[in-house]
C-alpha cells in the first residue's frame, strides 16, 4: 500500500491519501481523543503524540499536529498507522455513529427555505469540492434571512488555517453573493 502525502494551506495539517475511500458520505471531524474513540483509525492517531486534530473526507486523512511539533516526528508515525490501519481490514467506526455530513435537517419555511435550499447546493457542487482538494470541509450551519448572513462550518485543514477567513471572504462570500441574491455576508460558525 502507498499512502500519498499532500501539503494544505495550514501548515499545521497534512493530507495523507490511503489510494482507497476513507468514508462513503460526508465527513468527519475529531478534535479530542474522546471523540475519536469511536474510530480505531482516529483514536490511533490521536496516540501518537503531537497530534492534535483528524479529519476524514472521501478518500483522504487529514491530520493536525501541535505547532511546537515537527512534521518529521510525526510523519513517518501516522503513516504507519493509517497503513496499519487499512491493510488490517477493520471498519473505520466501532458502531454506526459516522454520519456528520453536516447537514441537519433544518426548519426553513417558503422562500428562505427555497433559498437554504440554493446555498446548500452550491456549497454541495461547486465549493466543497474545492475545499476538499486542501484537506479540509465547509459546512452549512445556518442563514438568518433577517440580515441575510449564512453562517459555515470550517473542518478539517480548514478549521485554524491562516488563509480561512479569506477563503470564506473572498471565495465562499463572493460566489453566493453572486448566485444567491438574499446572501450580504459569510461568516464563521464556532
Amino acid at each position: 500500500m502507498f499512502i500519498q502525502t499532500e501539503a494544505t494551506p495550514n501548515p499545521e495539517v497534512l493530507k495523507f491519501l490511503p489510494g482507497r475511500d476513507v468514508l462513503l458520505d460526508g465527513s468527519r471531524d475529531f478534535r479530542t481523543p474522546d471523540q475519536a474513540a469511536v474510530s480505531p483509525l482516529a483514536a490511533g492517531l490521536f496516540q501518537i503524540e503531537g497530534v492534535v486534530r483528524v479529519f476524514f473526507g472521501s478518500d483522504f486523512v487529514t491530520v493536525g499536529k501541535d505547532p511546537e511539533v515537527d512534521w518529521s516526528h510525526v510523519k513517518a508515525p501516522i503513516l504507519a498507522a493509517i497503513m496499519d490501519h487499512f491493510t488490517s481490514g477493520r471498519a473505520l467506526f466501532d458502531d454506526e455513529s459516522q454520519d456528520s455530513s453536516g447537514h441537519d435537517e433544518d426548519v426553513y419555511e417558503g422562500e428562505t427555505a427555497q433559498v437554504v435550499a440554493e446555498i446548500k447546493d452550491l456549497l454541495d457542487t461547486r465549493i466543497r469540492p474545492a475545499v476538499a482538494q486542501d484537506g479540509g470541509d465547509i459546512l452549512f450551519n445556518r442563514f438568518e434571512p433577517d440580515t441575510g448572513v449564512v453562517w459555515l462550518h470550517m473542518r478539517g485543514a480548514c478549521s485554524g488555517c491562516p488563509s480561512s477567513s479569506a477563503t470564506l471572504k473572498s471565495g465562499v462570500e463572493n460566489m453566493l453573493k453572486h448566485y444567491v441574491p438574499e446572501v450580504t455576508r459569510v461568516e464563521q460558525a464556532l
